[in-house]
């Protein structure tokens, strides 16, 4: 009996209690938006400090070294001379020169919708640039509309697309002829349509 009585007094477990609910997190939400609100907040000062720190310093140092910089030390046209006259004196000056006078041209890539129509002088790198042009006008001509035909919309947007094309023209016309005769370009006239 005493193996009953100690059966009896022994104290029941007590119940398990019903699974209890797991705690809720706070707010199941904010953990999963942290990432994308840190790249909110972080992408527009990021894209500034690269663009000030780093595009911007290689792109000035782009410009200020560009192709441009190889003619500084050319003779500009003096302020009494216009560029539309064909080797002209001015103020004892002689400046020979070529003019190309509303040149048109279809751009690459745009199947004939897009033009460049521009007009320019050329300036010679010894006397008599005018009479070799003039002698060979038509190869000339011919020269001209292929380099500037050859350009695309893309071309032109580009920073600099203006020295780029002035230095292909010069290195195209001295090509042609077979010795240094053009030695830079200026536009009068540069419209994209």
């Amino acid at each position: 009996m005493a193996a009953k009585t100690d059966a009896k007094e022994a104290p029941a477990p007590p119940p398990e209690p019903a699974a209890a609910p797991p705690a809720a997190p706070a707010s199941p939400g904010l953990k999963a938006w942290i990432p994308a609100i840190v790249v909110v907040l972080l992408a527009p000062t990021l894209s500034w400090a690269v663009a000030e720190f780093v595009l911007l310093p290689r792109l000035q140092a782009k410009l200020a070294a560009g192709p441009g910089e190889a003619h500084a030390a050319a003779p500009a046209p003096s302020s009494g001379h216009a560029p539309s006259g064909h080797g002209k004196e001015s103020a004892g000056n002689a400046v020979d020169t070529f003019e190309f006078t509303n040149v048109v041209v279809n751009l690459s890539g745009t199947m004939g919708t897009r033009y460049l129509k521009c007009s320019f002088v050329i300036t010679g790198a010894e006397p008599g640039i005018k009479a070799t042009f003039d002698g060979r006008k038509a190869q000339l001509t011919d020269v001209t509309l292929n380099v500037l035909s050859s350009l695309t919309l893309a071309d032109l947007e580009e920073p600099g697309a203006k020295n780029v094309l002035r230095e292909r023209l010069v290195a195209t016309y001295n090509q042609t002829l077979g010795r240094r005769v053009a030695e830079q370009v200026y536009f009068s006239d540069f419209v994209v349509q």
